[in-house]
């Protein structure tokens, strides 16, 4: 099945309502949906490399404001809507994990979430359930989502399609390496500088 709604997703590129479908799929992917929005980001990059950064902007702009949705959804309708949401996604076993990355990270929990294939949606609704601050929640979505979607295209922008099969093969890889240097670069500042 998920197989089956990647390649929907990337049908879209080929449309004129690609750009239309980033936002949406962005949107979605924040708040209930299972297919992250760097899929169609990459295809609509590769296609037009010059407008790769227009897209990273529309991916990430549709992805904070999804993040809203997620968050409104775990703060006023988490036993009707955000629940089945989290327990569709194996969630409900983590939640009191989240709860205590929450209570001992804060902000970074967000994003690291925001910034890595961690499903995302997660997040943004057990921010509105544990009523985490609305203002430190979007800025931390803000950062971390932009600078997970103009990466990859900054990557695209810059290689080309030849990277195209590099990312796809090693997508979460990078994410997760990237994610360890940036916060082994916070434990150097903590404990050393």
């Amino acid at each position: 099945m998920i197989r089956r709604l990647y390649d929907w997703v990337l049908h879209w590129a080929e449309t004129p309502y690609g750009v239309p479908a980033l936002f949406l799929l962005a949107f979605a992917e924040s708040s209930f949906f299972p297919v992250p929005p760097d899929v169609l980001l990459i295809a609509l990059a590769i296609s037009i490399p010059a407008r790769a950064f227009r897209f990273a902007f529309v991916c990430s702009l549709g992805s904070v404001l999804g993040g809203i949705l997620g968050y409104s959804i775990g703060f006023e309708f988490y036993d009707l809507i955000g629940k089945p949401i989290i327990e569709f996604y194996h969630g409900q076993e983590k939640f009191e994990e989240i709860r205590q990355l929450y209570d001992q990270y804060g902000t970074w929990a967000v994003f690291i979430a925001g910034l890595t294939p961690i499903p995302y949606k997660v997040f943004t609704i057990a921010s509105g359930v544990f009523n985490f601050k609305f203002v430190t929640f979007m800025l931390a979505s803000i950062v971390s989502r932009s600078l997970r979607f103009f990466a990859v295209s900054a990557l695209i922008w810059f290689f080309g399609p030849k990277i195209k099969h590099f990312i796809d093969k090693y997508f979460n890889l990078l994410v997760m390496a990237f994610t360890i240097a940036l916060i082994g670069g916070f434990v150097l500042l903590k404990y050393v500088f």
